[in-house]
């Protein structure tokens, strides 16, 4: 067998057996291409030059035994692979963090290209916050996407931060990303000039119903109580005396819009255009929490 025909083969196993992507991929063909090459101890750019390589048997069970782990587990591929990739950046990743998706990543990444973000930032943006960082996916990409900053990385959980030492150092920046346990802002330093926050923010009834892949991420990084706001309550009333004059605090809040928009009426805030729209990231100014009318 091919190896292309072995990834069309896997696929079409994970389209069967009905499995959620969302964790780096979208489909069933790409998974299976994931899974396999990683198998097979292929990096994932292969596929092109290797399709028509013809695969043993003892290869090919290998591919199909780790198919059937993600079928039967229902983890999400990272998990067994024990890596991700965010904006072509990769991260090591497992249970003690959820995997990283955030769209604040491409914000990051393209901020020069596209002017999103920069038209935002300044010269005089240097100080950097990544709360609740998990993996620490997002302090890295800042600090890779502005050499000129430096950033705070910070989570409530100490899992989560041994997974982000393991990242950080990685990359080698050691020196520009200093982790901090800190539930919420309470034990942060600053004042930031940026503050990046991915939090929770799963609305308790949407996290009732999230596909068993979800569920195997730890709940403390995914639930927001009752409307997905409780915690990003917080960090609002909190993030003006931890911000500079012109800082802005950048806040994914995937699916939440309706339920950010109910919760903060009348606050100022800039929608920022990502590949899932322009309802999934948030930009706030200093200026904006500072005036606003908390009830």
């Amino acid at each position: 067998m091919t190896l292309i025909a072995l990834i069309t083969a896997q696929g079409a196993r994970l389209k069967l057996a009905g499995v959620s992507f969302g964790h780096g991929t979208t489909n069933a063909f790409d998974e299976a291409a994931w899974l396999v090459l990683w198998a097979l101890g292929l990096p994932l750019d292969a596929l092109e030059a290797k399709a028509q390589q013809e695969l043993p048997a003892d290869q090919q069970a290998k591919a199909e035994a780790l198919v059937t782990q993600r079928i039967e587990t229902r983890r999400p591929a990272a998990y067994l692979t024990h890596e991700a990739w965010l904006q072509n950046v990769p991260f090591y990743v497992d249970e003690r963090t959820i995997v990283p998706r955030s769209f604040i990543a491409e914000l990051l990444a393209d901020g020069e290209a596209t002017g999103t973000l920069d038209a935002w930032l300044s010269d005089t943006t240097h100080s950097v916050l990544d709360l609740c960082t998990g993996n620490g996916s997002l302090a890295v990409i800042a600090a890779l996407a502005y050499p000129d900053v430096t950033v705070d990385a910070a989570d409530v959980s100490d899992d989560a931060l041994a997974v982000a030492r393991i990242n950080v150092d990685k990359h080698r920046l050691e020196k520009r990303i200093t982790l901090l346990r800190s539930d919420l802002l309470c034990a942060v330093r600053g004042p930031y000039d940026l503050i990046l926050c991915n939090p929770p923010y799963v609305n308790t009834q949407s996290m009732q119903a999230l596909p068993a892949e979800y569920q195997a991420e730890p709940a403390l990084a995914l639930a927001g109580g009752d409307d997905g706001m409780n915690l990003i309550r917080t960090i609002l009333r909190q993030a003006p005396k931890h911000m500079t004059v012109d800082a802005v605090l950048v806040l994914e809040i995937g699916n939440e819009r309706a339920h950010f928009e109910h919760a903060f009426r009348r606050l100022e805030v800039a929608w920022l255009e990502t590949s899932a729209g322009d309802d999934q990231v948030v930009l706030v100014t200093r200026e904006a929490l500072a005036s606003y009318r908390w009830k």
